[in-house]
């Protein structure tokens, strides 16, 4: 889908300061801080909610109960402090909290608590600053009908407005039949999920993606996404479903990028696919089920993921606290040929809808 409009950055784009006060609130933190310049956005004189789809926190009360090991400070909420004097810098307005789901390989009884923890401690962080954060509920996926119940809950009881999962379950694809009543159960409560790889593990004792630049994340991140989307495609989950709405990150790795491959094998070797999809693979990417964050990495990359998928689904990543795009309110507004309202989507307006964060 072509990109409508113009850019317009000089008197268009305005970034306010304001003075605020960031305190810990409740579930641990830091104490007062000093007040502090808050960037707000406006474009042609109107506020803009700029909403987060991409920001990591971990619960450690859950994690220690199998002894996970923490990746990152800033991933903790006691450090709430530094995680607002971010989002206030670089202008984002409200953050999407999800937690990369460690716990896939646990056994039964271990996870039932450690969810039932993680998801009602989200729950509070979300209640003690209710204008800044909503989170991504988690479930233990590889026992399919606790984590069905765990959707469930999340979102009639504890309020929930999306889902986490990962790019696979213990080496198991998301489009395993096995998982067909989660995915039913998403579909039903009409929540988003959130897709967040873990990578390619089954590649790694091969040592291909050893060596310098970390490639099990470089390479291995956005390649579990590929391969996960792929799957939900091709095995007819999508089709099975045509309600769930899935928002992968990293810009959908390598998939919007070089679909029409997956378009040309259905024609190409038709006995190698089957049954075949209802949709062209490039339809379920444009304007379909699939949505893909902003972590791209140049503004020519993010106008060919939005040339690929559509303005209205392409929405605001940050992948906190990793400091991939430490810009990305002006990371989004580079891009070429984006019309205001184009620019008022991927900034908060598609994702504020499909999350139900008022404006």
């Amino acid at each position: 889908m072509p990109i409508s409009g113009s850019m317009n950055t000089g008197p268009s784009l305005t970034f306010v300061d304001c003075e605020i006060d960031a305190s810990a609130g409740a579930g641990g933190g830091s104490g007062q801080m000093p007040a502090q310049a808050r960037r707000e956005v406006v474009i042609s004189g109107k506020r803009v909610k700029t909403v987060d789809v991409h920001a990591h926190c971990i619960v450690p009360e859950a994690a220690q109960l199998i002894n996970h090991s923490l990746e990152a400070p800033g991933l903790l909420w006691s450090n709430i402090g530094d995680r607002l004097t971010q989002m206030d810098g670089s202008g984002v307005d409200v953050q999407a909290l999800s937690i990369n789901p460690y716990w896939y390989r646990a056994e039964r009884d271990a996870v039932v608590e450690l969810i039932r923890i993680q998801n009602e401690a989200l729950a509070g962080f979300c209640a003690a600053q209710p204008d800044r954060f909503v989170a991504f509920a988690t479930a233990s996926l590889q026992y399919p009908d606790l984590a069905t119940e765990q959707v469930e809950h999340a979102v009639k009881t504890l309020g929930f407005r999306g889902i986490s999962v990962g790019g696979s379950v213990a080496g198991e694809e998301l489009a395993n039949p096995k998982f067909h009543p989660f995915w039913a159960k998403c579909e039903e409560l009409g929540v988003l999920v959130f897709m967040h790889p873990l990578g390619t593990r089954e590649l790694e004792p091969s040592g291909r993606l050893g060596g310098s630049g970390l490639l099990t994340n470089t390479i291995g991140n956005p390649l579990e996404t590929t391969i996960a989307l792929s799957h939900l495609i091709f095995e007819g989950t999508l089709d099975l479903f045509p309600g769930l709405k899935i928002c992968a990150s990293h810009g959908g790795g390598f998939l919007p990028s070089y679909a029409s491959r997956s378009d040309a094998v259905i024609t190409t070797f038709p006995d190698r696919v089957g049954p075949v999809p209802k949709k062209k693979p490039t339809e379920y990417i444009r304007g379909g089920q699939l949505y893909f964050d902003s972590i791209m990495f140049t503004a020519e990359g993010m106008r060919h993921l939005i040339a690929e998928a559509g303005i209205d689904h392409v929405v605001l990543g940050t992948d906190y606290p990793f400091p991939w795009n430490t810009a990305p309110v002006d990371h989004v507004m580079s891009i070429p040929g984006l019309s205001e309202e184009d620019q008022i989507k991927i900034l908060g307006g598609t994702v504020a809808k499909l999350l139900g964060i008022g404006g």
